[in-house]
């Protein structure tokens, strides 16, 4: 595993983490989130990705985590680093969502409960949800850090001038913020264009989500929608109306890129987004040992030619690719 260092900060994540936003809730299989986790840790990666609302049902990739850290991992304790975020809906009432201190302070109790852990390596605010202050916001995170409850603090999804706030509020009370998360593919370049250069003068370290675009930067969708896929189901976070034809023949493209540097199109994918420098770590999501080993092969080949990245290039930029 390759490490990296967190912006202005002594703390290194491997270049691939582990995110649990699905395949590790109560509709999932536990024995394969246990074998996956497991590995995973085994392979060198160290950082895994949770967030209060993360299963479903909300809640229960927190519970699952729990109960295969305290049966495999709890003598590993320090040699994990262990992440949750809260921002998003995640019980009823007025209190469940949204960027309050009653919210965030809440849901890290709760998250905490349900990992038996007790302290996050790092609480995000998952989302800026255009109502609370960022002040208010991000006070709750500086308290959570005084509180015991977190080591460290980051957000998530925030525009730019809310997060250039966030960077400025956390400085002044010498509780810099160590991670930005934000969603970046090969066809969703916006927070690298609006974003990266932002957290990287500010000295936070860069978390991809979504690298393959749900999947779509893979083989899975290059002969129509597979029944067992994301896109096949009514809910979620990709849609088939999502599956162009338009993505599709990138995707197929890309893929012949791919091929002749001995690569999967999502080993590709995934050292793509490694490319830029100002990235600490991408967050992968897999549903299987098979998928896993794919990532973990990613490793074996990040660099790329000029001529490799003018072909890209060629492809990607194309406004009607991106999410």
């Amino acid at each position: 595993m390759k490490y990296k260092y967190c912006g202005n900060s002594g703390i290194q994540l491997p270049v691939l983490s582990l995110g649990l936003w699905h395949n590790f809730g109560d509709v999932d299989s536990f024995d394969t989130a246990t074998r996956m986790i497991l590995h995973a840790f085994d392979s060198g990666i160290c950082h895994f990705d949770l967030a209060n609302n993360y299963g479903p049902p909300p809640g229960s990739a927190e519970t699952n985590f729990g109960k295969i850290f305290r049966d495999n991992l709890k003598a590993h304790r320090d040699e994990m680093f262990i992440s949750s975020k809260a921002g998003h809906d995640m019980w009823q009432g007025v209190y469940g969502t949204g960027s309050s201190r009653k919210n965030i302070i809440a849901s890290c109790d709760q998250s905490l409960r349900r990992t038996g852990l007790d302290y996050f390596d790092i609480f995000y605010s998952h989302v800026y949800d255009g109502v609370t202050p960022v002040e208010e916001t991000m006070q709750a995170l500086i308290d959570l850090v005084r509180q015991g409850k977190a080591l460290y603090v980051g957000i998530s999804k925030y525009p730019p001038e809310k997060q250039q706030l966030a960077y400025d509020i956390l400085r002044e009370a010498h509780v810099p913020c160590l991670l930005s998360q934000y969603r970046c593919s090969m066809f969703d370049p916006k927070a690298q264009r609006e974003n990266f250069q932002l957290a990287h003068d500010n000295g936070s370290g860069i978390i991809c989500f979504s690298p393959l675009a749900q999947g779509v930067l893979t083989d899975k969708y290059l002969n129509g929608i597979p029944d067992e896929s994301r896109a096949a189901r009514s809910t979620g976070f990709l849609q088939r109306s999502q599956v162009t034809n338009e993505r599709v023949e990138a995707a197929r493209k890309l893929g012949e890129i791919a091929k002749n540097r001995n690569q999967s199109l999502a080993q590709m994918a995934l050292a793509w987004v490694l490319s830029d420098e100002r990235v600490t770590s991408c967050i992968i999501g897999t549903s299987s040992m098979k998928q896993l080993e794919n990532n973990l092969g990613t490793l074996s080949n990040l660099a790329f030619s000029s001529d490799e990245t003018e072909q890209i290039n060629r492809i990607i930029n194309d406004p009607v690719l991106f999410f």
